[in-house]
């Protein structure tokens, strides 16, 4: 069973564009928005089975030239 995450990102001013452009040649996400406010980005992720997140996250979008803050919401049962 995957898990679902939503991974809000703020970028380097002038690279929310380029930031977008390297997730999605990724394709590690399911859904990617662009957001107004604190933050520039939403990102939705499913972590395949037996990752751990934090590792998944580091190691497939963290090092994304841009990226300068991630915050993580981990999601549980839908309703």
């Amino acid at each position: 069973m995957t898990t679902c995450v939503f991974v809000q990102i703020r970028c380097t001013p002038g690279t929310t564009y380029k930031v977008a452009e390297e997730i999605a040649l990724r394709e590690i996400h399911s859904e990617l928005y662009s957001t107004s406010g604190e933050w520039d980005l939403l990102v939705k992720l499913y972590i395949p089975e037996g990752s751990d997140v934090g590792h998944y996250i580091n190691e497939q979008l963290a090092d994304v030239p841009g990226i300068e803050r991630t915050l993580t919401t981990l999601t549980f049962k839908a309703f």
